[in-house]
């Protein structure tokens, strides 16, 4: 009884250490106004790098780096806590998650079927949850986009054109953002800063324009489906340590 109260409480400790690095730095998220700042780019792949200065309803900042893959308003995002800056998330929580095989995500927003994924390949498990984004219901047609040239610069070896660039939604509230957009690559904003998404900064690299191939938004067949992540993050680390997981709905492979 003892190791399965322990286990128990470890897996609420991981539950909030994650929700506390959910929020602080967001989650990229390319759909709705966001997308309408890649025009016609609307599938690619690149490095990412968000930077977040933090602010009274978005917390702390931080930083965090990893691949990104869109096409059409999907996105899948991989990352690895190792590589997170500050933020809310203590060292001690990230060397907890790795020892566990929790510190390498990844996230895939669908926006047309209103769901996202949590996946971690070390546990080979995903969590699905359904979408809360806002903007899922719209399409880039209700957008519209005005530019406003600033200058030109040079980002990360790109030549770029600076724009202030307003996305104004059918119900007429407007999204500003300073967009930096690489002539080399098709007008591609290599560099994004927008105050409303917790003032956050987007730095794209290795930018590959070609379409991502269609398995990259979806979850492995032969990992295991959870209904959220509290129950995956418990059942795993019980099964992990020989405790029967305790009764409840039970988890199926992904078919």
């Amino acid at each position: 009884m003892k190791i399965r109260i322990s286990l128990l409480l470890i897996a609420l400790a991981f539950t909030s250490a994650h929700a506390q690095f959910g929020r602080t730095p967001n989650t990229p998220n390319l759909s709705g106004s966001m997308a309408k700042l890649f025009g016609d780019n609307t599938a690619f792949s690149a490095d990412m790098e968000m930077e977040s200065t933090g602010g009274a309803d978005a917390g702390p900042g931080g930083t965090m780096t990893g691949k990104i893959s869109f096409d059409q308003g999907k996105t899948r995002f991989e990352m690895d806590l190792a590589n997170m800056k500050g933020g809310r998330m203590p060292p001690q929580a990230t060397a907890q998650m790795k020892a566990m095989g929790m510190d390498k995500m990844v996230m895939i927003s669908l926006p047309e079927k209103k769901v996202s994924y949590l996946i971690y390949p070390g546990l080979q498990a995903y969590a699905e949850n359904p979408a809360r984004d806002a903007e899922t219901n719209v399409s880039p047609a209700d957008f519209k986009i005005e530019l406003t040239e600033l200058g030109k610069e040079t980002v990360d070896g790109h030549p770029c054109v600076k724009h202030k660039a307003v996305v104004t939604d059918k119900e007429g509230k407007t999204h500003e953002s300073t967009v930096w957009n690489a002539t080399d690559l098709k007008n591609f904003p290599v560099q994004i800063v927008a105050a409303e998404h917790a003032n956050a900064t987007l730095r794209f690299k290795n930018v590959n324009l070609s379409k991502p191939a269609a398995d990259q938004f979806q979850p492995p067949s032969d990992f295991t489906k959870y209904d959220d992540m509290r129950t995956m993050m418990m059942q795993t680390m019980m099964k992990r340590h020989g405790v029967t997981p305790p009764p409840g709905r039970t988890p199926t492979p992904n078919q």
